[in-house]
């Protein structure tokens, strides 16, 4: 790596790309897309609503309202385009970072920031949104989705699953057997890895000494590396693999190379670890950037629309704020809450000792 060359910065000859960093529009012979004018603004605002959410819990934790928030800054298109390309039917199983997916699956910001507050284990019903809970434990939701696709296809569904993880949770147990599993019984499901380079400290070239996306051949299934600064490229490659899942060609794993442009957590200081110079070259493929520039370019959109979705998320955010500051804390044993479906005599004996040992401080 030099100052010359950031780790990274240049596009793969291999990537699926759509739309260049410079919001020129390019064709591709396998994952093309037609989008109106009108789709093309709709996307635009999610990336720009989605950032500023994630902008307005980054705030909120460093002024102590958030014990931590896992930002997506810089992962806005690879989450927006894979987001808008599933039904109404599909099931999506994210990590803790897929706020993206959440807003496109209709779930409320306020209950994304509620965990991370402490004050609720989620907040939002799974059934309702087609959209799990946000898994902590990296990779194992690769196993939840590959399960749930094969109950889609013994169920005779047409439907499917996707499930999110980072680059490093390819490193995981749970992340190989669920390729295994998902090939070996050709299950609906679509594995969407976002390479944002950096696992946590450690680099790509730490993980792995092929491309990512290349390790779907060994298990017996296609893989596809698109660039995951490209919302139109994400949406058009996640929509054929999820087609493709729904009409029994099994799994498709996708690679969308990104790349996290704040820390792994709030928790993390990624300046130990990573160059300046290598965060100013990513920031030139800003994935809201490149649609902004397309949209002017094509006259299809004006100032005006620009600063209505502006506004609209200054909006969004002192929204999002002001619900966040006034959700209720709840009671300690509240804790021991929706454990088990039905009553248990340890937890019912843990939760007395709990509440007793609590008395004890009261005056």
């Amino acid at each position: 790596m030099t100052a010359h060359a950031p780790r990274g910065a240049d596009a793969p000859p291999e990537l699926v790309q759509l739309l260049t960093p410079e919001g020129e529009r390019v064709e591709h012979p396998d994952y093309d897309i037609e989008l109106t004018a009108e789709e093309v603004r709709s996307l635009y605002r999610d990336l720009v609503l989605v950032r500023r959410i994630d902008l307005e819990a980054v705030a909120l934790q460093r002024q102590g309202e958030l014990g931590l928030w896992a930002s997506l800054l810089g992962q806005e298109a690879a989450q927006v385009g894979s987001g808008r390309a599933l039904t109404g039917a599909d099931m999506a199983f994210p990590t803790y970072r897929e706020h993206g997916v959440a807003w496109c699956r209709d779930v409320d910001p306020v209950n994304l920031l509620a965990l991370f507050r402490g004050v609720n284990n989620g907040g939002w019903n799974p059934a309702e949104h087609n959209f799990h809970l946000y898994t902590i434990v990296i990779g194992s939701q690769t196993l939840h989705a590959v399960g749930y696709a094969m109950g889609i296809q013994r169920d005779g569904g047409d439907s499917a699953a996707i499930v999110y993880f980072g680059d490093g949770a390819t490193s995981q147990g749970d992340v190989n057997e669920s390729f295994i599993w998902a090939s070996v019984f050709n299950a609906p499901v679509v594995f969407f890895c976002q390479n944002n380079q950096w696992a946590i400290s450690e680099p790509l070239e730490k993980q792995s000494k092929i491309p990512l996306y290349k390790r779907a051949s060994g298990f017996g299934f296609p893989g596809i590396r698109v660039d995951g600064n490209d919302v139109f490229a994400c949406l058009a490659v996640t929509r054929a693999a999820l087609r493709n899942a729904r009409e029994g060609q099994g799994p498709t794993l996708i690679e969308a190379f990104t790349y996290r442009m704040g820390a792994h957590t709030t928790s993390d200081d990624p300046t130990r670890y990573r160059l300046a110079n290598e965060l100013e070259a990513w920031k030139l493929k800003d994935p809201i950037e490149r649609v902004k520039a397309y949209l002017f370019k094509n006259e299809l959109a004006d100032q005006e629309f620009f600063e209505k979705v502006d506004a609209e998320a200054d909006a969004l955010g002192k929204d999002v704020r002001d619900r966040c500051l006034a959700l209720p804390d709840p009671p300690p044993g509240a804790i021991f809450d929706h454990v088990y479906a039905g009553a248990h005599a340890l937890l019912d004996e843990e939760r007395e000792q709990y509440l007793t040992y609590l008395a004890g401080f009261e005056r």
